[in-house]
């Protein structure tokens, strides 16, 4: 029995620990349907109150009604000891009792409907405060989520790419090396083509001055030429 509890144990404590990763995972979700279920229960509330409401009203009026047919009573009473029919200002009183009775009566139900009024606006009032406070935490809690799986998804695919963006580096290296290597090819074979047709031979002598008039000497000659004439 020992080894049976045991085993039982465990399995609940896998079921606990499963419900509590399926929690954590759906953590957001769940806060923001509590939310939504509190909204609802609010609105339950509202129309619990508008309903509490109307009664207390409805029992105002009544109240306001009966004091004014004990107001018209008494003067009937009144006018009947004056007429001198005691027995009929008797009956009349006694339905003023009643009247009073009533009005009692009408008094206890409207001093529980306005204190259950009052309740019910305060409750409604700290209701409605803890759903904005909810709501704004929310919001920051939606959006700290949202930076913080952009900022995992940008290191995931940077460590992924890691290697090819090395392989990549590694590419343009051997292309700029390949392309300097054609370009010196080039620049040697423009010197073999130079030196076998004599063209770096003159280049040579032009550069030191040899086998070669200056344009400038030529111009000055001409000059002097035509003033001689």
């Amino acid at each position: 029995m020992s080894i049976l509890k045991k085993l039982f144990t465990a399995v609940r404590g896998g079921a606990r620990e499963v419900g509590e990763s399926i929690v954590d995972a759906n953590g957001i979700r769940i806060f923001e349907q509590e939310i939504a279920d509190a909204k609802n229960a609010l609105a339950k509330a509202k129309k619990s109150l508008t309903e509490v409401m109307a009664k207390e009203m409805q029992t105002k009026r009544k109240l306001a009604s009966l004091e004014d047919s004990i107001i018209e009573h008494e003067n009937y009473a009144g006018e009947a000891l004056e007429k001198g029919n005691e027995a009929l200002a008797v009956e009349i009183a006694e339905k003023i009792s009643e009247f009073e009775d009533e009005r009692a009566e009408h008094q206890q139900v409207l001093d529980g409907f306005s204190k259950h009024v009052i309740l019910l606006k305060q409750q409604i009032k700290e209701a409605e405060k803890s759903i904005k406070e909810n709501q704004r935490q929310l919001t920051m809690v939606k959006t700290t989520d949202s930076v913080q799986k952009a900022t995992m998804a940008v290191n995931s695919t940077l460590n992924t790419n890691e290697s090819s963006m090395v392989n990549a580096r590694q590419s343009l290296e051997r292309i700029k090396q390949r392309q300097q290597d054609r370009q010196d090819q080039l620049a040697a074979a423009k010197e073999l083509e130079a030196a076998a047709s004599g063209a770096d031979l003159k280049a040579k002598m032009a550069e030191a001055g040899i086998g070669s008039t200056p344009k400038s000497n030529d111009i000055l000659e001409r000059i002097k030429a035509k003033q001689n004439k």
